[in-house]
């Protein structure tokens, strides 16, 4: 099951669970649309691959599977 991690690893921007922003690669690196695209350029920093629309978990099931509240911020890796 996904981490739905709560922020951007490159700039700390808060993207909770409904959040239509929060991008992530195959590990789950999670960044911002904005960093993805204008920092990163579509490559995970950490793994080299690319990123897709991380989903969104229905509110209902958050309850039972909450969303990760574990930040992780590497803005050093994140460097244009």
């Amino acid at each position: 099951m996904l981490d739905l991690r709560p922020s951007c690893e490159c700039c700390d921007r808060a993207l909770p669970p409904e959040s239509p922003d929060a991008m992530i690669c195959s590990f789950e690196c999670t960044f911002c649309r904005d960093c993805v695209t204008d920092k990163l350029k579509g490559i995970c920093p950490n793994c080299g691959g690319n990123f897709v629309p991380r989903p969104i978990r229905p509110s209902n099931k958050l309850t039972r599977f909450p969303a990760s509240t574990k930040r992780v911020f590497k803005p050093e890796g994140c460097d244009a």
